[in-house]
């Protein structure tokens, strides 16, 4: 592997950093409130879940 001296790390490290497409304020916003609705579904779902396996256990349980 060739090694490069500073100068041109550096120019090459401008350049990658000119390709990179940055969001948007909105899409920002708009994914983080996606993330915020999926946790918030999945978070319900695991209650349900953790809910259902509780009853049932309890059921079982007081069943003997």
């Amino acid at each position: 592997m060739a090694r490069t001296n500073p100068a041109q790390f550096i120019q090459q490290t401008r350049a990658e950093i000119a390709k990179v497409v940055w969001p948007t304020r909105r899409e920002v916003i708009l994914t983080t409130v996606m993330v915020f609705i999926m946790a918030a579904l999945t978070a319900a779902f695991f209650a349900l879940v953790d809910l259902g396996i509780r009853s049932g256990l309890e059921a079982v349980l007081n069943a003997f």
